[in-house]
């Protein structure tokens, strides 16, 4: 179903503010590819949310239960599994896993040594084997055990018992993604994707590289943070500088079953600016240039701020690009593609490099860990991968300087979340009220969780 939206007339220079985006890209000098334009709008279950779902140990625990152990979930990038042995420490929930490359592709365990549950390792690294530092309990690459101590002294511990393999996770991979799910019944990760890599295969994940990498860590529950990226109707509240040139009412939101997508147009300010703006002004804004500057851009009387910012964003991506800059929309290069695959990831689409996930810090059910990426296009050998910045509860995000002006814009964000965990914690209410356009993401997600986790909730009202 294609959706375009009233028609909204508007005078020379002046921006638009409501024209949808569905409608918004066509007019842009090069057009959106039609099934990237696409509708697939969402009518919410329920716009009403338990508040326990943020605030709750037992909620929590379910989700541990029925959520972490069962989903399709992103626990690394292939760059970080460069060379057979190479594996990484994925934590989440309070369980723990090694995800690593063995000389028959890549492999998930439980991170648990099976004699006393010493975890096997603390670090990501390279290794040969898995040697539980405790009493040297071994384990082969391939999971089969290898050696143990004082072998007299268990009769029951024999190399070749299955009992003695250590617990395995199926793995997928896509767009140089490490999926795992600990569910061995769980279906193919390509069925749970479904459409999603269609829409990103213009994209190329699978060439770019971890430029940044930061986590921040933050008290509130990790659906908390995250919901703060779902939607743009805070953008005129919470990022008063953007107000001027980002979208919120016209913006595109799409689900399509374990994915979606809110897509904030570029070049057009929020509905409620008190004062109309015209192109030149949000060139300005976009630009940060002061009062008396001259644009750094070229900007003719019958151009629009999109198509100037386009055509200057064509000229930044032609080196690492080539010509087949020209043949992006602009909208690709302009607006905000925020893809979320649920539960918790969100790889931004188009020419952005953003890719956030969120999860619970340790078994905690008031903290999360925010981590934000920049999966960059490359040509030739692949650059370095990035290690992670570690940010810590009251440590700006500038401290992390690879992240640029993203840094202060997460502050903003930040700013928000613990506040509203305090106050979920301290509200009279028993729900939360969403909007049923620009929030629908977060209905999206919370009616998922009613099919994973709810079901095992008695009394989980909605």
């Amino acid at each position: 179903m294609t959706t375009t939206g009233p028609s909204n007339a508007r005078q020379p220079g002046e921006a638009n503010k409501t024209v949808p985006w569905y409608e918004l890209v066509h007019q842009d000098a090069v057009a959106v590819p039609e099934y990237l334009r696409e509708a697939h709008h969402y009518v919410p279950r329920n716009t009403e949310i338990p508040i326990e779902r943020y605030t709750s140990r037992e909620w929590h625990l379910l989700e541990k239960e029925h959520l972490w152990r069962k989903v399709w979930q992103v626990a690394c990038r292939e760059e970080h599994l460069p060379d057979i042995g190479s594996y990484i420490v994925y934590d989440i929930a309070g369980d723990s896993y090694l995800v690593v490359r063995t000389r028959d592709g890549i492999r998930c365990y439980v991170n648990v040594c099976l004699h006393r549950g010493r975890v096997l390792k603390d670090y990501d690294g390279r290794c040969s084997e898995f040697r539980c530092s405790f009493h040297g309990f071994t384990w082969r690459l391939d999971g089969s055990l290898r050696s143990a101590p004082a072998r007299d002294e268990f009769p029951s511990v024999k190399e070749d018992s299955p009992r003695w393999r250590l617990p395995e996770a199926r793995v997928g991979t896509w767009g140089g993604f490490v999926f795992i799910n600990p569910d061995p019944d769980a279906e193919p990760l390509e069925d749970f994707l479904g459409d999603l890599p269609n829409h990103f295969a213009r994209w190329d994940f699978e060439h770019r590289y971890l430029e940044a990498h930061v986590a921040k860590k933050l008290r509130c529950n990790w659906k908390v943070a995250q919901e703060a990226f779902d939607e743009g109707l805070h953008l005129g509240a919470t990022h008063p500088q953007s107000s001027p040139y980002v979208g919120d009412i016209n913006a595109a939101v799409d689900v399509y079953g374990n994915w979606a997508r809110q897509i904030s147009p570029s070049g057009t300010p929020v509905e409620d600016l008190p004062a109309e703006v015209t192109d030149v002004d949000i060139i300005k804004r976009m630009l940060d240039v002061r009062e008396g500057e001259p644009l750094p851009i070229p900007f003719q009387q019958d151009s629009t701020a999109r198509s100037s910012m386009s055509a200057a964003a064509r000229e930044r991506w032609r080196a690492a690009l080539g010509d087949e800059v020209d043949e992006i929309s602009d909208a690709e290069l302009l607006d905000h593609w925020n893809y979320a695959i649920f539960p918790n990831l969100h790889p931004w689409g188009g020419y952005n490099r953003i890719v956030y996930r969120f999860r619970p810090n340790g078994d905690r059910h008031d903290e999360c860990i925010f981590e934000v990426m920049f999966l960059t296009p490359y040509r030739g050998e692949r650059p370095k991968t990035a290690e992670c910045t570690w940010v810590d509860f009251d440590e700006s995000a500038t401290k992390a300087t690879e992240l640029s002006t993203l840094g202060m814009v997460i502050d903003q964000d930040c700013f928000n979340m613990e506040a509203v965990q305090r106050g979920l914690m301290a509200s009279r209410r028993s729900h939360a009220t969403m909007s049923t356009y620009q929030e629908a993401m977060i209905c999206w997600r919370h009616d998922l969780l009613d099919d994973w986790v709810g079901k095992h909730r008695d009394g989980d009202a909605r």
